[in-house]
């Protein structure tokens, strides 16, 4: 089993649409062009898993930089998934800083 991503997809790419282009390498078992929480729409990437590391080999050998949907797509096999540090940049994002108000408010 070999793990690939997929970057620099245009938005309109499915999942369904990934899938075929790696179809035709060998066996895919999974699919899936990340979609952004928030507003729902594709980030522009994606992972790929592949059954046969050598189908997966030539499939990201024969598709880095390859022409897909009007983009330039670059495939490469992907990291494992790091831990995040706890001061990283986006790791307080939901949290923000509290507190403040008050503003134009009327005092009695």
């Amino acid at each position: 089993m070999k793990n690939i991503y997929v970057a620099n997809l245009s938005y309109r790419v499915t999942n369904d649409d990934l899938k075929k282009v790696f179809e035709e390498f060998g066996e895919v078992t999974s699919a899936k062009v990340i979609i952004d929480q928030l507003t729902g729409r594709s980030r522009g990437f994606g992972f790929v898993e592949m059954t046969n590391p050598a189908e997966a080999d030539k499939a990201i050998e024969e598709l880095n930089k390859a022409i897909y949907d009007g983009k330039e797509m670059a495939v490469s096999e992907a990291r494992p998934r790091t831990e995040r540090k706890s001061n990283d940049f986006n790791s307080n994002r939901q949290g923000g800083s509290g507190g403040g108000g008050g503003y134009n408010k009327k005092r009695y």
